[in-house]
């Protein structure tokens, strides 16, 4: 995004309490240091000789406050009762993002008051009847091996702001930590503001969760790493299916709903993909250009293929439902199955014998455990949520950019969703991968 942008970060009111966790703010000491309030990155780290002055000033002062422990902190930890929700769909690493908040409050801050809530915003509503969960180590120590949510999720009732932050104060909690992507983040924020308007002094901390990699201005977000390990392992079994067919097509529909990194991803790490279908990128089924008659090129040419589409692609070729989700997404029509039954159609048109095995892995995906690489990022972002909190800031995520995390603010951040670009470096090599053609529209666009 280009231009001059706003990452000031809210904050409750001064720090003044000397933080319990004892580091050093000397250089060459082997004491790891603190984090000041005076320490950021640079946004932008592109520069072009055509570069307007709008934008060489940006580059200057779009700065994003780095995250981590600070020397002097807002909130006494023995006055702390601090809260956690997971909310949305299931995502690989929650259980670590728990695990890790509740142990650097207790073992580095000290904090004693604790609360789980269940099943996301669900779970501050007296109708659902959910009670609170206190949170330890002891509780956790081990919920990180396991998928799925300690918790519980849901979806929905973000929109019950008022009633959210009465709970809020009917419990006296006065830091809040909520796990999950832009529409969780959206209420997140509504909740903060509705909490400013009453005078409260609560931090309100996102740690930001959509295993589709859709948020703006964050580098990763938790869980993508190993949605991508889990769909190359579905890949690998399509492939074995279509290789060891006459005319085996092997076709796996991933998660994505606007965004197809997961499959973009997938296709460079497996180097067994022939087609990946994303939402940025326009495909036709039909004509000369179109996806089928490149599919069945290869088919003539090597007997068999593998194709990975994204949940939200070619969705302008199905009948839209109108509906939404609870959390508010227009329910998309299923192209898995779509195209699985367009190119059967087609290939029996063409009086060619394929085999064709359709998969959907979505939700097994989702539910895994998180490999070692997401475990250090959940681990990581739990501490530096706790750190941001500590101090006082709020209506913030905690996010990596430039392999660096940072403090973002949450409005900024859900402003819209990240996307593929299609004239982009990935996308080109997505393409190198594959070998499918740099277009396959046979319409004028």
């Amino acid at each position: 995004m280009k231009g001059k942008l706003d990452f000031s970060i809210d904050t409750l009111g001064p720090c003044k309490v000397p933080s319990p966790i004892k580091l050093s703010n000397e250089v060459g000491d082997f004491i790891a240091n603190y984090v000041r309030d005076t320490e950021f990155i640079r946004y932008n780290i592109d520069v072009y000789d055509d570069d307007s002055e709008v934008e060489l000033e940006a580059y200057k002062t779009n700065l994003i406050e780095k995250a981590g422990p600070r020397e002097l902190i807002y909130f006494n930890p023995k006055h702390v009762h601090a809260a956690i929700c997971t909310c949305g769909g299931l995502c690989p690493g929650l259980n670590d993002v728990i695990r890790a908040v509740v142990r650097c409050l207790w073992n580095r801050y000290g904090v004693r008051r604790i609360s789980g809530i269940r099943y996301g915003y669900k779970g501050f509503l007296n109708e659902f009847g959910f009670d609170v969960v206190d949170l330890n180590p002891d509780k956790v120590d081990d919920i990180h091996k396991t998928g799925g949510s300690y918790l519980g999720t849901s979806r929905g009732c973000g929109d019950r702001v008022i009633d959210i932050v009465d709970a809020i104060e009917r419990l006296n909690i006065n830091m809040l930590f909520i796990v999950g992507g832009d529409g969780t983040q959206r209420g997140s924020l509504e909740i903060a503001e509705e909490i400013e308007r009453r005078g409260s002094k609560i931090a309100v901390v996102g740690i930001p969760k959509t295993v589709d990699n859709d948020l703006m201005f964050i580098q990763k977000s938790f869980g993508f790493d190993t949605a991508v390990v889990k769909a190359t392992e579905a890949v690998a079994a399509a492939h074995m299916e279509a290789h060891s067919q006459i005319n085996g097509i092997g076709l796996v529909k991933l998660m994505g709903r606007e965004s197809g990194f997961i499959a973009t991803s997938t296709a460079l790490a497996s180097h067994e993909v022939n087609f990946c279908l994303i939402p940025e990128v326009p495909f036709d089924l039909d004509g000369e250009n179109g996806f089928l008659a490149a599919l069945k090129q290869r088919i003539l040419d090597r007997n068999h293929a593998v194709v990975i589409v994204a949940e939200g692609a070619g969705q302008e070729l199905l009948k839209a439902t109108g509906e939404k989700d609870a959390s508010g997404n227009i329910k998309l029509g299923d192209i898995g199955t779509y195209l699985r039954d367009r190119i059967t159609e087609y290939f029996k048109q063409e009086k060619i014998h394929i085999n064709l095995k359709y998969m959907d892995p979505s939700y097994q995906i989702r539910s895994a455990p998180a490999v070692a690489v997401d475990s250090i990022y959940c681990e990581r972002l739990g501490n530096n949520a706790v750190h941001a909190a500590m101090a006082g800031k709020t209506k913030l995520l905690i996010g990596l950019v430039h392999d660096k995390f940072v403090h973002l603010p949450i409005e900024l951040v859900t402003m819209q969703r990240n996307h593929v670009n299609p004239e982009g470096s990935l996308w080109r090599d997505a393409i190198d991968a594959t070998g499918q053609p740099v277009s396959m529209v046979t319409r004028e666009k």
